[in-house]
């Protein structure tokens, strides 16, 4: 080799070396970046800090071993406070009282309110998805939205515009779908909870926002940024069982794993809420809506607020909806007694089978034993779980439990509503007899019954939801027969998420109930 050809062969190598080297050093930053996180990840450990421990119920829960017993998370913690003398477990590595116990839940609701807020911990694990949202915000903040959407769904306009599009929803899209099932014989299988999901999606962005899904002028299927909305409710409430919070926000730091698939879920959610905000300003928002969404662009003018209150009402209106009526119908399949009781009633309240829907929804209020059965299925299965607060200040509930500074502190609905101790021998039974007295509905207390939260954060929508549910309750029970495929009341199974929703669907097969001696169809 010549010398000309040696210094060639020297330059490129150098060249090489050289654009290598930018490569290089951030390959070994990398390295040593993670490297770094996992030695302190594994300091901590050693540490054993005061709130990390070897219980056994700590043990099981970070090593999963509760699965080999039970299904779900949430049916382990109803087993534990179960068994608790006080009807309260403490999960030390989450930093976090469950109760299960109605004096306690009265205490955090209630008495203590002040002590109990949101708090800080909860708003981050929340705040990529919900923002500063009715449901992730306290203080001034709460007390604004709060103030604002009570005062205009106490208002008889807005009922009874709610009413007139559930019944349009009925008529016009969920009963002919039910039917257009019915006629294709035992072959057509469908997903009641996406029927239900698709149904509450439509209802709450009518009701909501004054606009029609099927207007929103989107670059991908409105189907695509409502999976996105799934997600990222999965991927959030996934956020609360790490034990360390430094964890998902390292993830979020690197924008790896979860945490990169719940930002890309979040960027097309955004583009939905932006899109909706859009179309109701184009329509002319505060100034001829009658929705929520008008009331509030009256006194906001933050496109990213806006985009968090919209975010908020969805996940309301549609998701704890579509919960409800998913468990309900399960229960009525597994209990064709209660489905027969409830015609039984619908047919002596509206004085016959034959009613329109619009004297139907005139008549929702008379039918107690519908109301009953309603309730007593949220009792199995409340829409939301659990919900958590954090101590603002140390604390000792009416049990003696001890509560430091910062410890989340959980009311668990799903446990309370299989307590012997709240509800008797009976707790598991499905039986809406539970709730009347001579024929007529009477509530329990909130604290004991806590699915629509109580004391100062009792759920506003809570009467629209509970006419919006008992509306569809009528009007499918009444013309069709919903039996469940593989699926029972007594073992489910459920999927992550900030509602309860039921892992794999709910398939059914839809059946037209047979016409009447009269010879009139069920009305629709």
């Amino acid at each position: 080799m010549g010398v000309v050809e040696a210094e060639a062969l020297h330059g490129a190598v150098e060249a090489l070396a050289g654009s290598l080297q930018p490569h290089v050093a951030t390959a070994f930053f990398v390295f040593s970046a993670c490297t770094v996180a996992l030695a302190a990840l594994l300091a901590i450990v050693r540490l054993r800090l005061p709130w990390w421990c070897d219980c056994t119920v700590c043990e099981a829960y970070l090593t999963a071993s509760w699965a080999g017993e039970f299904d779900n998370l949430c049916d382990w913690y109803a087993h534990l406070l179960r068994t608790s003398p006080a009807q309260t477990v403490h999960v030390h590595v989450l930093r976090n009282v469950l109760t299960a116990n109605p004096v306690t839940v009265d205490h955090v609701l209630r008495a203590r309110f002040d002590n109990y807020p949101k708090g800080a911990p909860f708003s981050a694990i929340l705040a990529d998805f919900l923002g500063r949202g009715i449901f992730n915000v306290d203080g001034d903040a709460w007390l604004f939205q709060r103030k604002l959407a009570a005062a205009e769904l106490a208002s008889p306009a807005l009922r009874a515009f709610a009413a007139r599009v559930v019944a349009s929803e009925l008529r016009c899209r969920l009963i002919p779908l039910l039917h257009s099932a019915s006629r294709e014989g035992n072959g057509k299988v469908l997903d009641l909870q996406d029927v239900f999901r698709r149904f509450a999606f439509d209802s709450i962005c009518k009701i909501s926002f004054g606009l029609d899904p099927g207007c929103l002028e989107l670059s991908m299927p409105v189907s695509t940024l409502v999976e996105a909305f799934d997600t990222a409710s999965t991927l959030s409430a996934r956020r609360a069982t790490v034990p360390m919070q430094i964890i998902w926000r390292l993830k979020r730091f690197l924008n790896v794993g979860d945490e990169r698939k719940l930002r890309d879920a979040v960027r097309l959610v955004d583009a939905l809420a932006a899109e909706v905000i859009r179309q109701r300003r184009k329509l002319g928002g505060a100034a001829t809506g009658s929705d929520l969404l008008s009331r509030f662009m009256g006194s906001i003018d933050d496109d990213k607020y806006l985009r968090d209150i919209v975010v908020s009402f969805m996940l309301a209106g549609r998701d704890t909806i579509a919960s409800a009526l998913t468990a309900f119908f399960l229960l009525l399949s597994d209990h064709p007694e209660v489905a027969t009781a409830i015609r039984d009633e619908v047919a002596r309240v509206t004085g016959d089978g034959n009613r329109t829907m619009a004297a139907t929804f005139d008549k929702l209020k008379d039918m107690h034993y519908v109301h009953a059965a309603m309730y007593e299925s949220m009792r199995l299965f409340p829409p939301v779980q659990f919900d958590s607060k954090f101590a603002a200040g140390d604390d000792t509930l009416p049990d003696g439990t001890v509560v430091a500074k910062g410890t989340r502190v959980t009311y668990h609905a799903y446990a309370m509503g299989r307590m012997e101790s709240v509800w008797g021998p009976d707790c598991a039974e499905f039986r809406p007899e539970r709730w009347l007295r001579d024929g007529r509905f009477v509530p329990e207390s909130p604290y004991r019954y806590p699915v629509f939260q109580a004391g100062v954060r009792v759920c506003i929508g809570k009467e629209l939801a509970l006419m919006e549910m008992k509306a569809v309750i009528v009007a499918v029970v009444r013309s069709f027969d919903i039996e469940a495929i593989a699926r029972s009341s007594r073992r489910p199974k459920f999927a992550p998420g900030l509602t309860a929703t039921f892992a794999g669907g709910l398939p059914v097969r839809v059946r037209r109930r047979r016409a009447r001696a009269s010879g009139h169809n069920p009305p629709i």
